[in-house]
């Protein structure tokens, strides 16, 4: 098989295994559009990093695509990753996808079947006749990936993701020499928007903000529709920022279900997210939430009067209690109470303990396990704690992002909303902070010499 390039393509073609009778050109028929060409054109020339913030429908993952398949079957051999936010909604919206303009699955336009060694449905991965490998993935298991390390990475709808896989997976393409591409329509003022403003201000970095007037995607009739429709789904002030979000790149909508964005708002307008520094002389508590193969979070606080001043934050996943500890413990704070959510009572079928009793074998004691208690109780709690608070910038980001994102659960084919939490990264920080809200330590001013090189005690 012969790959040739469009005429587009200026980058010299690696040699693959051929098939005499077949000739395949890549783009595999297709051709960007003139507004998608600066992206293009940066990317074929070799650019390593790209945030592409463009209307919904402009057609951001076609081209990450139709530019990954000449990456890996043209250019070098290696592993590439196209990420969503969640791994179980990968499949639908990227690897089963349709492409309406050609009725074929989105996965087949860019890397026909004919240029394929393996197809693994039930690992959507796709490895090629050259040997490179296209895997779809999710942010919410980054650190749990195995196999050789990516060379090339998409991260789509990244205002959705865990802002943490960058940060784990950027040394890895510093160190290849890989490259990486954000693309996504705004989700309010998060992690998306520090992307773009940090590319705008970096020389080697490709920036661009594309809205229905720059692409002339849809007509005036259409987005006259789009914005009667959404105007009527969620009322006059939440639709019509939906409608400048989806299709003028607004940042400033708010995230559609999210519990605290009144309170949010308020905390930044009031200029109570800044720098808080530890006061050495009052306790620091913890609060936490405690997943199993999954994140673990804990938020600091010291109460100083009425207020609540959330000085610390941590986060991660794949590791053990143990690697929480010595975070614990390599921070200079005088601890009072360790409040854990109820399943820290929960046995472990591993060893047979319950992480209460492993965190206490580890020196943590003073702790409280809270009871099971409703989540709506414990979303009105983090409502009516949140007014009091003062919040790190700088130590607590991921967390304020993530206080920012959690969301109740929405039907796109009803639209309607459910009742409960939507399920991704930013849920564990908001339930460690239900945690705090739910179960507010009573020593809230003293504190207590309960750190010392042997331990926390």
């Amino acid at each position: 098989m012969q790959i040739q390039p469009q005429p587009i393509l200026s980058h010299p073609i690696l040699p693959v295994p051929i098939k005499p009778q077949a000739r395949i050109r890549l783009p595999n028929d297709w051709n960007p559009r003139p507004y998608q060409r600066p992206l293009w054109d940066y990317l074929e020339r070799g650019g390593k990093r790209a945030v592409a913030v463009w209307h919904r429908r402009a057609g951001k993952d076609d081209v990450f695509l139709h530019r990954t398949a000449i990456a890996a079957l043209t250019e070098r051999v290696g592993n590439y990753w196209h990420m969503l936010p969640m791994a179980n909604q990968a499949r639908r919206a990227l690897w089963e996808a349709i492409n309406p303009h050609t009725g074929r699955r989105r996965i087949d336009d860019a890397f026909p079947p004919s240029l394929r060694d393996t197809t693994r449905e039930n690992e959507m991965t796709i490895r090629f006749i050259n040997g490179s490998v296209w895997q779809v993935v999710g942010s919410d298991n980054y650190n749990a990936l195995v196999g050789a390390p990516p060379v090339g990475i998409v991260f789509s709808e990244w205002p959705l993701a865990d802002p943490r896989a960058w940060a784990f997976l950027r040394p890895i393409l510093a160190e290849n020499g890989g490259w990486a591409g954000f693309g996504f329509t705004p989700r309010g003022p998060n992690h998306g928007l520090d992307t773009l403003n940090m590319a705008r201000s970096e020389p080697t970095w490709f920036s661009e903000v594309l809205t229905v007037g720059d692409t002339g995607v849809f007509d005036a009739v259409t987005l006259a529709r789009e914005r009667r429709e959404l105007i009527k789904l969620f009322g006059p002030d939440q639709g019509e920022s939906l409608f400048q979000q989806e299709y003028y790149c607004s940042f400033d909508a708010a995230i559609l279900g999210a519990y605290y964005i009144r309170e949010m708002a308020w905390l930044e307008r009031e200029k109570r997210v800044t720098r808080v520094p530890w006061d050495p002389a009052v306790s620091v508590h913890t609060a936490w939430d405690l997943g199993i193969g999954d994140s673990t979070v804990i938020w600091f606080a010291q109460f100083v009067g009425r207020e609540v001043h959330l000085i610390d934050y941590v986060a991660n996943s794949g590791v053990g209690l143990s690697w929480y500890v010595n975070e614990l413990r390599n921070r200079p704070y005088a601890y009072g109470e360790h409040v854990l959510p109820h399943d820290a009572d929960a046995h472990e079928l591993g060893t047979g303990q319950t992480r209460i009793e492993t965190l206490r074998s580890l020196g943590v004691s003073n702790t409280r396990v809270l009871p099971r208690q409703a989540i709506p109780d414990g979303i009105q709690a983090v409502r009516n704690l949140l007014p009091r608070c003062w919040i790190d910038a700088e130590k607590c980001a991921t967390g304020v992002h993530a206080l920012k994102q959690y969301r109740r659960e929405y039907d796109e084919g009803r639209k309607i909303f459910h009742d409960r939490p939507f399920h991704d990264f930013a849920s564990h920080p908001a339930d460690a902070l239900r945690t705090l809200a739910m179960g507010q330590p009573k020593d809230r001013t003293a504190a207590k010499l309960i750190y010392s090189n042997k331990g926390i005690v």
